[in-house]
């Protein structure tokens, strides 16, 4: 039997299952994907109508991700970089809080801010050096503690806590209280200081299409919806058993495997809005913060990035609290105009993002392949595997990919 006629099946074409795909291809097998949905992407997804370009949420890439620099070629994703920092609204006041070292434009506005005080913005620049100098492993490696319980006993004030990295930081964990592993706040804070956070100029699903465009020999069947996986194959409802030597399941594995049903897997929610503006009060490329328990986290014009003409304002909101529908737009209009002075015109187009990141416990930055053996000859990939990022995607694919091609090597042997 040839490689090409080994029946390896992946289940879901997210930015996991793609890298599984890749890297089986590149020692020559051909894969075949099974995804519910009629496109690749998963959760990292783009929609484009017109001239405008809404992402699936906010969604950035951190380029010093190192399975980002190992599988994406940046320079056709035509990269639109925000500058290092943040606009913190405060009173219908903004003020510029960010990185002076890796854009000078910031250092005055950082300099005089009052969102932190002499200490912090020392002890800011000490961590920025301390964590440049840590592998990812002495990170993952370290005792977990909540983000707050971490910036409290490093002695970082209430102040730029509450202003800084409580907004900052719930927009990436999507979780008010900073209650997520010290390790993962470590990573990212390592991420933003040693790299660009970018978005592709065509929105972030520019990602998983670059991805899909190196695969070569794997075949994908669109808007199939798998039932169950088994050591035997996969079931898809109304169709006959598909037979599997291997199979990876990139997606949520309790909803598949029988023995894994009652582990159903907790995540974490958001809501985003993109709204027409006819004034511009962030004119570059930052992202706006809110500081305190109010819908609204975190703001940004799409248009700084892509360089369309219409001011198109995107809002993130972590904590509804409670309201849906018309009652959190409207509460969102609302905290605009009081807490930004920001009016908005249109609303262009909305998310509810039930599924946004897995509420992770034990947050890990690789397992070695022999790990993701679900069963034999099931495999699992996903970022619920490691920590809940584009980067432990790329890595659990990798790994799960690993552990099927060391399968067979044993197999053969």
């Amino acid at each position: 039997m040839s490689k090409k006629d080994k029946k390896i099946n992946i289940i879901g074409a997210g930015v996991s299952g793609l890298i599984a795909a890749l890297v089986l291809e590149q020692e020559g097998y051909a894969p075949h994907i099974f995804e519910k949905t009629d496109r690749v992407g998963g959760r990292v997804k783009t929609e484009t109508i017109g001239e405008y370009v809404f992402d699936y949420g906010f969604q950035v890439l951190l380029e010093s991700y190192p399975m980002a620099q190992k599988y994406l070629d940046y320079a056709s994703l035509d990269l639109q970089q925000f500058w290092p920092g943040s606009i913190i609204f405060e009173n219908k006041k903004a003020s510029k809080f960010g990185d002076p070292l890796r854009n000078p434009k910031l250092l005055l506005p950082t300099i005089f801010s009052q969102h932190a005080t002499l200490s912090d913005k020392l002890k800011v620049y000490r961590l920025n050096n301390e964590l440049k100098g840590q592998s990812l492993d002495e990170i993952f490696d370290k005792e977990e503690k909540t983000t707050l319980r971490y910036l409290k006993e490093r002695c970082f004030s209430d102040v730029i806590i509450h202003d800084f990295f409580q907004p900052f930081f719930s927009g990436i964990f999507l979780e008010t209280e900073l209650s997520t592993s010290s390790r993962m706040f470590e990573f990212v804070f390592k991420m933003f200081a040693e790299g660009q956070a970018s978005v592709p100029k065509k929105g972030i699903e520019a990602i998983p299409k670059q991805l899909l465009s190196k695969l070569k020999n794997s075949t994908f069947h669109y808007n199939v919806a798998v039932s169950n996986v088994d050591t035997s194959g996969i079931t898809i409802e109304g169709l006959p058993k598909v037979e599997s030597d291997y199979t990876i399941v990139a997606t949520e594995a309790d909803e598949l495997i029988s023995n894994l049903r009652n582990q159903k897997l907790a995540w974490k929610a958001c809501y985003c809005y993109y709204f027409e503006t006819p004034d511009k009060v962030i004119n570059e490329k930052l992202i706006g913060l809110i500081p305190g328990k109010h819908c609204i986290n975190n703001l940004h014009y799409v248009n700084s990035l892509t360089g369309t003409n219409s001011n198109l304002l995107s809002v993130t909101v972590v904590d509804s609290k409670g309201l849906s529908g018309n009652d959190l737009v409207n509460k969102v209009k609302t905290e605009l105009s009081e807490l930004c002075n920001i009016r908005v015109g249109e609303l262009k187009h909305s998310f509810t993002i039930p599924k946004a990141l897995p509420n992770l416990q034990n947050i890990q930055n690789e397992i070695p392949s022999t790990q993701t053996q679900l069963l034999d000859r099931v495999f699992l990939a996903g970022d619920v595997t490691l920590n809940g990022s584009l980067n432990a995607a790329m890595m659990a694919g990798e790994k799960a990919a690993q552990a099927v091609l060391e399968k067979i090597e044993r197999s053969i042997s």
